[in-house]
């Protein structure tokens, strides 16, 4: 049954605004702001060149630079191939290392010796001090012999491994690392003495 028609009833059409306004109420849409411009968005990643603080950006330079520094000084002591200088880099050069780090070198106790010779010409003796200076000489001789067998013996190592046209020439490398005693060493021993490498 149709319902009748009231002649006085107000039309159930609503105006454009009254829609906006009840979806808006009902239905919000968007982020609840505006998107800002490129220009606006530019400015707020904006730094300037000079900080207000100079002596706080200073100070945070310093730090950023002693943590980079310390990071490369733990890396090279490490061996991670990142921090090494250009003459320690490669996989021939750690296979030297590794090597001469697993030997007993004779130069190693250079400086030692040296020390003790020093201590001998303290002594007004001059048949102490002539003996302590030819022992030395000795061990000079016996340091240099070792080091030279020890280039022949990695050279040697190092055809077999990576084939004789592709191995670098490291005897002085070697030689240079066998005179120095393993706690100062850089980069640090990284094999325990009599582990050589395969």
């Amino acid at each position: 049954m149709a319902k009748p028609v009231n002649p006085d009833a107000q039309p159930s059409m609503e105006t454009p605004d009254e829609t906006r306004s009840r979806l808006a109420a009902t239905h919000p849409v968007g982020k609840g702001q505006a998107t800002p411009s490129r220009k606006q968005q530019e400015a707020l990643n904006r730094r300037p060149l000079v900080p207000d603080d100079r002596k706080l950006a200073a100070k945070q330079a310093r730090g950023k630079a002693a943590e980079a520094r310390e990071r490369a000084r733990v890396g090279m002591a490490a061996g991670d191939e990142k921090f090494l200088p250009v003459r320690d880099r490669g996989m021939q050069k750690r296979f030297v290392r590794d090597f001469v780090d697993a030997r007993f070198n004779v130069g190693e106790f250079m400086i030692p010796v040296m020390f003790l010779v020093i201590l001998l010409s303290v002594f007004p003796d001059a048949a102490v001090q002539t003996y302590g200076i030819l022992a030395l000489w000795a061990f000079v001789i016996v340091a240099v012999v070792d080091s030279v067998i020890l280039g022949f013996i990695v050279t040697r190592k190092l055809n077999a491994k990576f084939g004789a046209e592709k191995a670098e020439r490291v005897r002085w490398y070697a030689a240079m690392r066998a005179l120095q005693l393993r706690v100062l060493r850089l980069p640090k021993p990284q094999v325990k003495r009599g582990r050589y490498p395969a």
